[in-house]
């Protein structure tokens, strides 16, 4: 076990002690501050605002009987690194990423739930925990009730691999950006992310990944595509409050899931 801290530590950037989690081990991590409490009041109506402190927003709800802390990240990977560090330290064992992404694949839909099996790792944070060979992998277990509390909901979902990277505008091979310009190592890269069979670029599943990984925790991503790059660059949010609903009651079905699973082990 690594370094829990005492109960009623406040940690410096989560502003989050064991104490106020209610010692739970399960988290809901979106990227926006501001769509954390309406992600935790779908779980709970009588969620309770815990701390706002940098990017980091976090409300506590509860499954039941079962307490679930939904923090947000930020954009990109450092944010993340940080909270993983510091939820670790507070008993968090179990970590579910809900975002949004563009989908590059033809065959994807806006509004389409995309689960994340692995990631590409196209961010920085990652490589201060393991070299470029070891890969990002999405808990098997987690993971799996995931993708079976998201086919109860829908059948607009996919499963596969997606490319997380450091910028949204060169590194996701963007040119409608401020210079139109996009260096000659990421030119051609997502027709060749495309042809690999990568489903989406967002920014932050691939540190999640990999450091739960090397922590061994269990992490899983879940988002919804508000965007296919392949027909227009300018995210569409008309399906977006019908895919995050989804995607919260996937994630409620998938944490109630693995509770019941654990105590049958026990």
């Amino acid at each position: 076990m690594g370094n829990i801290v005492s109960k009623n530590q406040v940690l410096y950037h989560v502003a989050l002690s064991r104490e106020m989690i209610k010692d739970t081990e399960y988290a809901v991590l979106p990227g926006d501050p501001g769509r954390v409490e309406m992600i935790a009041k779908q779980m709970d109506e009588n969620a309770i605002h815990l701390a706002t402190n940098r990017e980091y927003t976090s409300y506590l709800a509860y499954l039941g009987k079962t307490p679930v802390l939904v923090c947000s990240t930020g954009m990109g990977a450092p944010s993340v690194g940080i909270a993983i560090e510091e939820f670790a330290m507070l008993g968090i064992k179990n970590f579910i990423r809900l975002g949004t992404c563009g989908a590059i694949q033809d065959h994807i839909d806006v509004g389409d739930i995309i689960i994340t099996s692995a990631a590409v790792r196209l961010e920085g944070t990652s490589v201060h925990y393991a070299p470029l060979e070891y890969p990002a992998v999405a808990n098997f277990a987690l993971t799996q009730k995931l993708v079976t509390a998201t086919q109860n909901l829908t059948s607009d979902f996919h499963v596969g691999i997606t490319a997380s990277s450091d910028t949204f505008f060169p590194g996701q091979e963007r040119y409608d950006s401020y210079s139109g310009y996009v260096r000659k190592h990421f030119q051609g890269s997502m027709a060749e992310w495309q042809n690999l069979n990568v489903l989406n670029f967002e920014m932050e599943a691939a540190p999640l990944l990999t450091i739960c990984s090397v922590f061994k925790l269990n992490a899983a991503c879940i988002c919804a595509a508000i965007v296919n790059r392949n027909k227009s660059e300018i995210p569409d949010k008309s399906k977006y409050d019908e895919s995050m609903k989804k995607c919260i009651k996937a994630i409620a079905g998938a944490i109630e899931s693995d509770v019941l699973a654990n105590k049958r082990i026990k």
